[in-house]
């Protein structure tokens, strides 16, 4: 008789099969030894989450499983990559991941579907694994995680540096100490009609030695023009001085404009000082909100224009200068000088080349593109990674009427920022933002509205019998209401006898 045989699995004969039984025990393998695993179907949804991901749930702020499931996953897990993963298709197999519920090394990986026939190459990606190797790299990983910690040092500080020399307009200083324009006509960022419109006549305002007057409302970059103005013109290598008028006290602004001499008042500096039309010499002197300039400042402003010479406070000697002015203000000029608040002479001096830089509700279409300049900057500034916004939300940008026009554009980017738990921003949480900036009015996105106006078609397109049963209860209901449930006066309202009330109702209740 032959041997009894033991009965032992056997592996499947085919390559395929044993791939897949390969698979399948490495997927079970690493959610048993992992920290955590969950996994995201093509979308960025969470479809499933293991039972050791889940004890960082509440980290996360998620009470259960049921809140953490089903979500985006950029939603519930702040600074996830995961989204680049299902774009790409490429894994990433050792990173950090910080956020509230700590730091941890994680790997992410994407599932591809299987072709038919076992053909070559590799499918479409369907989804992701995302798992939590260590959630204690501090301890695990001591060596590596002190130096990945001194070169994150090493960049914010280089970050830190750059962001405070890009964040200084006025001043840009080079070997000599000298101060340059910083902006050319590319930083103005646009390609509407009126974007291109006005860089074209600031570009003619360029290259000529007249006074530029740059009008428009605040935040618009009517500076940024005059940096660029003065960066194209024959005087670029020349000093780029700024003075804002409005910031600086009527008391000392002749002495800010002018210099002084040596000793001109008590408390002056005894080797005197020169003003800012001496240091522009040579260069080009931008006079910002030159609107709120006082009236005894205006005539001894037009003076220094038409004769090229000025007087330093306290002394009686004329120095003479060779400066480009470049003018720019918020406020109606015409309408001061109407008022008599502003010199007529003097406005006539400046308004040679006047150039109207357009608010931004007159160039929409450059939102999207001043969005990504401005995320960019903010970025660099705070070390984070940019906002990146839905089209719906871009679309939401696009509607607001942006009273502060560029300035308040970044304030809102900042706002949002800030608040926002995820590096994706859509429009509800940008509505939100911009209600508690205080707009009156908030207008959809077109594809909200869109979506708003098929629903209402949608129900237009039903039997004319169900609407209008529809619109009889909504009728009754509010006539109903109206009288405190007086049945009588309930049919006066409605035009109909008393008898048609009860049989509108009966029939509604059945």
């Amino acid at each position: 008789m032959p041997a009894a045989s033991t009965a032992t699995p056997s592996l499947p004969l085919d390559a395929e099969g044993i791939l897949a039984l390969a698979a399948r025990s490495m997927f079970h393998l690493f959610s048993s030894i992992s920290q955590g695993m969950f996994l995201v179907d093509s979308t960025g949804r969470i479809v499933w989450v293991n039972e050791g991901y889940r004890r960082f749930l509440p980290a996360l702020g998620f009470s259960s499983i049921d809140e953490f499931m089903g979500h985006m996953v950029e939603d519930v897990i702040p600074n996830t990559q995961m989204r680049r993963v299902l774009e790409t298709g490429e894994p990433i197999l050792v990173d950090l991941l910080t956020n509230k519920a700590g730091t941890f090394v994680v790997s992410r990986i994407p599932l591809r579907e299987e072709r038919e026939g076992g053909e070559g190459g590799m499918g479409k990606v369907i989804g992701a694994i995302g798992i939590v190797l260590f959630d204690q790299p501090e301890t695990t990983l001591q060596p590596l995680i002190s130096k990945f910690a001194l070169l994150q040092r090493d960049l914010d500080d280089a970050r830190r540096e750059l962001a405070s020399q890009r964040n200084n307009p006025l001043y840009q200083h080079s070997g000599d100490g000298q101060r340059r324009s910083k902006y050319t006509f590319a930083s103005f960022i646009g390609s509407s009609p009126a974007a291109v419109e006005v860089k074209r006549h600031a570009r003619r305002a360029a290259q000529s030695t007249s006074p530029v007057l740059l009008l428009g409302e605040t935040g618009t970059g009517k500076e940024l023009l005059a940096h660029a103005i003065h960066a194209s013109s024959a005087r670029a290598k020349g000093q780029f001085v700024s003075v804002n008028i409005a910031a600086v006290p009527d008391t000392l602004l002749e002495a800010e404009f002018f210099g002084f001499a040596p000793g001109a008042f008590t408390g002056a500096d005894r080797k005197g000082r020169e003003g800012k039309f001496k240091l522009a010499d040579g260069g080009s002197l931008f006079l910002d909100e030159i609107g709120d300039m006082p009236l005894g400042l205006q005539a001894k402003l037009l003076r220094a224009l038409q004769e090229g010479e000025i007087e330093p406070l306290g002394s009686n000697k004329l120095v003479p200068f060779d400066a480009r002015v470049i003018a720019a203000t918020s406020r109606d000029l015409p309408e001061l000088v109407r008022r008599g608040q502003f010199r007529e002479d003097l406005y006539y001096r400046l308004n040679v080349l006047p150039l109207r830089v357009p608010p931004l509700r007159e160039r929409r279409a450059d939102i999207p593109a001043l969005v990504e300049a401005l995320g960019e900057d903010m970025a660099l500034r705070s070390g984070e990674a940019p906002p990146e916004l839905t089209p719906d939300a871009l679309a939401l940008l696009a509607g607001q009427h942006w009273r502060g026009n560029i300035r308040e554009l970044r304030n809102v980017l900042e706002q949002v920022t800030m608040r926002s738990d995820s590096q994706r921003i859509d429009a509800v949480q940008l509505e939100r933002i911009l209600r508690e900036a205080g707009l009156e009015q908030i207008e959809l996105p077109a594809t909200l509205q869109s979506s708003h106006d098929a629903d209402e078609q949608a129900a237009l397109l039903r039997p004319l019998s169900q609407q209008v049963a529809e619109l009889e209860r909504k009728a009754i209901a509010a006539a109903l209401a109206s009288t405190g449930g007086n049945k009588l006066a309930t049919a006066r309202l409605l035009g109909i006898s008393r008898a048609t009330l009860y049989e509108r109702m009966t029939s509604q209740e059945q």
